[in-house]
């Protein structure tokens, strides 16, 4: 057997970041078992369904490097097909026409309400001849749901769940105006698409032992299911922009790798011993789905940007430098010099090393693009006494052929000919070269400027 997964949001907005993990647990099975992982887009709800939507979902499955096996599926072009279904287990005599008017049912659940009970459908038409529906209601189609026992799930996180059937009650498949209904189109689609395993949230349990009797109206086999955990905030609630970035984009945008992203999420949840660093072809050979914890996970925000600063320090800095430059062409008022490129590919191993996220990296090359105005607090730093060092020091540096080991040289023997401490002589440079009082070492931030520009910005500062 094939394993087969899927992911199957529904394009109605950003993909979240609970979705991200989900698609992740998803692929991350498929190629463990040597198997072949899916994507359908379930844009059934075409009110609130948009291409803008689907497009972010595409996009963001590919910036996570899951790639997918086959044609997307788009749930709305099969709908003729869960009609067809949904006939067949009329005629099979394991679904029903319901007449049971919208009003009068509307009427028995406000009545349920005010006296502070669950109201469930009857099954009132399930036995009924048709020949007495009322004139003029237009019938749907509801399943003939098992009234007697319990089904029995054995759930891969989950383990075994059990419900009563006379807590179920007889689903809608297709609606009156001929639409399906979600927990219908989803067994018709699973099945079609020879889905083995159903790995989602654990807030689609409830809708799972439905869904078990569409299964079993039509005689297929079930899936193996596996729900997995929701994503809470550090205090416990439900993820919200409170606690910080939601959607799968947002954090492309935030300046979060990839990489990055997929192995904090995997490892919510999951773990392999002390492991913290995986890899996407060492997390492809350890993870398994029945390794997955029950409990919900809480979104550690601190822990993942430590992460991505992790990974940042090990990413490639042709890449890197490739990502700054694309940054610094979208920063409003700023119009990168042409040797900016060949700066920052000098400096990157000096600036990767403080980043935490891209856009720190960025922000930190913003000087080596253009001469930088200085903050209030560097300002401060260009005393008269630092501008008369300044003056004197720009010689000295001309002097040497711009190469760190010299400037490094000429930096400590001008401190010693001044009487002053290489600090004294290093944080005015700083604030004369990049406009801060925070950069890479100051010798690698000389010779990735150049001559040239380093002599004309330290000039600039001391007059």
């Amino acid at each position: 057997m094939t394993v087969r997964t899927r992911f199957a949001p529904s394009p109605t907005g950003p993909l979240h970041i609970g979705g991200v993990r989900t698609a992740l647990f998803n692929y991350l099975y498929a190629r463990h078992m040597g198997g072949e992982f899916l994507l359908r887009i379930e844009d059934t709800d075409r009110e609130r369904s948009t291409e803008e939507a689907t497009r972010g979902i595409i996009e963001s499955l590919d910036w996570l490097g899951l790639a997918r096996d086959g044609q997307t599926v788009f749930q709305s072009t099969r709908i003729a097909r869960h009609a067809e279904v949904a006939r067949q287990l009329l005629e099979s005599g394991n679904a029903y026409y319901c007449y049971a008017t919208p009003e009068e049912l509307a009427a028995e659940r406000e009545v349920a309400a005010k006296e502070k009970r669950v109201w469930r459908y009857d099954g009132r038409w399930r036995d009924r001849d048709p020949k007495d529906a009322p004139p003029g209601v237009k019938p749907v189609i509801r399943l003939k749901t098992q009234r007697d026992g319990d089904t029995v799930l054995e759930d891969l996180v989950q383990g075994t769940v059990r419900v009563a059937n006379a807590e179920l009650d007889d689903m809608i498949i297709l609606r009156s105006d001929g639409t399906p209904t979600y927990n219908h189109s989803v067994v018709v689609d699973d099945h079609d698409m020879g889905i083995t395993h159903v790995i989602r949230g654990d807030d689609h349990l409830t809708n799972t032992f439905r869904q078990i009797q569409v299964y079993r109206g039509m005689g297929w086999d079930l899936p193996r299911f596996a729900h997995i955990p929701l994503i809470h905030g550090d205090d416990g609630k439900k993820l919200s922009k409170r606690h910080g970035a939601q959607f799968a984009l947002e954090f492309k945008e935030n300046g979060y790798l990839p990489e990055a992203l997929c192995n904090y999420l995997m490892r919510l949840g999951w773990s392999h011993g002390d492991l913290e660093i995986i890899g996407r072809e060492d997390a492809i050979r350890l993870f398994d789905i029945v390794d997955v914890n029950r409990g919900a996970s809480r979104m550690d925000y601190p822990k993942l940007l430590n992460l991505n600063g992790i990974y940042i320090r090990a990413a490639d800095d042709g890449w890197l430098t490739r990502d700054v430059m694309e940054r610094l062409a979208k920063k409003p008022g700023l119009t990168p010099a042409p040797e900016t490129e060949a700066r920052v590919r000098v400096l990157m191993p000096a600036l990767k090393d403080r980043a935490k996220t891209l856009v720190d990296l960025a922000s930190a090359a913003v000087f080596l693009a253009q001469a930088p105005r200085p903050d209030p607090k560097a300002e401060a730093v260009l005393t008269p006494e630092a501008k008369a060092m300044l003056r004197d020091l720009g010689p000295a540096l001309a002097a040497t052929d711009f190469a760190v080991p010299a400037l490094d040289a000429a930096l400590r023997a001008f401190a010693d000919a001044k009487g002053l401490k290489l600090g004294q002589v290093a944080q005015p440079l700083r604030v004369a070269l990049t406009g801060s009082t925070v950069s890479p070492g100051i010798d690698a931030t000389l010779a990735a400027l150049g001559k040239g520009e380093a002599l004309m910005r330290i000039a600039a500062a001391a007059s």
